[in-house]
C-alpha cells in the first residue's frame, strides 16, 4: 500500500450554462470518505446546480464528475415525503420502490439509524420540520449511498431542532458516509464543514478548512478581521469581486 487516498467523488471544471447565463464556471473539487463538505456562498451562487449535477439530475455543460463507487444519495430541500402516511409506511413504500429484496429490514435499519423508531406509527403531517427532515435523509439512505448530498437541509428548522439534524448527519460522516451540504449560513458552514467550498456568481473562491478560510479572511480583509466571522465573510466575498 502506498498510502493514497482516493476521493469518493470528484467535480472536474463543471459547467453549467442557461442561455447567456453561466451557472458554473469551471468548478472542480473533491471529497474522501466520511469527508463534511460544505458548499457554501451567497444565494444564486451556484451551490444547488453544483449538488444536482453530482446528483446526476442535471447535465454539465463542460466537465465530468468522477465517483469511486458506491450510489450517490440525494436530498432535495423539499422533502419528498407522503404526509397522511406514518414513519414506518414512508420508509417501507421508498424501500419498496427502490427494489430492496427485504424491505422491512431496510425500513428498521433507517429507524434506528435516524433515530425515530419511537415515531415509526406517527402521522408525518404532524411531526416537527427537524423529524421531516430525518426521514427525508433516511429516505435518501435507503440506497447506500457512498456519497450522501443534502441541498440547504436546515432550512426551516429551529435552533434545537437543527442541533438534533447536524448530530445525525455528523454520525453518519463518523460512520463514513461522504456528506456534501449546501447552505448559505456561512457560520453554519463553518461550524459542521469539515471542508468548505465557497461558490459566488457560479466561481469557486475557496477550498479549504474553516480554520484556512478564517485566515484568508484576515488576510483579504484585514479591516473586517475583529468583525463576527459572517461580516468578515461578506468583507471577503466583496474583496473577491462578489
Amino acid at each position: 500500500m502506498d498510502g493514497t487516498v482516493t476521493a469518493a467523488l470528484q467535480a472536474r471544471e463543471l459547467v453549467k450554462r442557461y442561455g447567456e447565463r453561466e451557472a458554473l464556471r469551471g468548478v472542480s473539487f473533491e471529497a474522501l470518505a466520511g469527508e463534511l463538505v460544505a458548499v457554501t456562498g451567497p444565494n444564486g451562487a451556484g451551490k444547488t446546480t453544483l449538488l444536482s449535477i453530482l446528483a446526476g439530475i442535471l447535465k454539465p455543460d463542460g466537465g465530468e464528475v468522477v465517483v469511486a463507487a458506491g450510489e450517490v444519495g440525494w436530498v432535495p430541500q423539499q422533502a419528498a415525503l407522503y404526509r397522511r402516511l406514518t414513519v414506518e409506511e414512508n420508509l417501507l413504500l421508498f424501500a419498496r420502490l427502490e427494489g430492496h429484496g427485504d424491505p422491512r429490514a431496510s425500513t428498521e435499519e433507517m429507524l434506528e439509524l435516524s433515530g425515530l423508531r419511537e415515531r415509526r406509527g406517527e402521522i408525518v403531517a404532524r411531526l416537527s420540520g427537524g423529524n421531516q427532515q430525518r426521514i427525508n435523509i433516511a429516505i435518501g439512505l435507503l440506497s447506500r449511498p457512498r456519497v450522501l448530498l443534502l441541498d440547504e437541509p436546515s432550512v426551516g428548522l429551529d435552533p434545537r431542532q437543527r442541533a438534533r439534524l447536524w448530530k445525525f448527519v455528523s454520525g453518519l460522516a463518523e460512520r463514513g458516509t461522504t456528506v456534501i451540504f449546501s447552505t448559505h449560513d456561512i457560520q453554519e458552514a463553518e461550524r459542521y464543514g469539515g471542508r468548505l467550498l465557497v461558490l459566488a456568481d457560479g466561481e469557486s473562491l475557496f477550498d479549504g478548512s474553516p480554520a484556512e478560510l478564517r485566515e484568508a479572511v484576515r488576510r483579504e480583509a484585514p479591516e473586517a478581521a475583529d468583525r463576527d466571522f459572517e461580516t468578515a465573510f461578506v468583507s471577503f466575498l466583496h474583496h473577491r469581486g462578489h
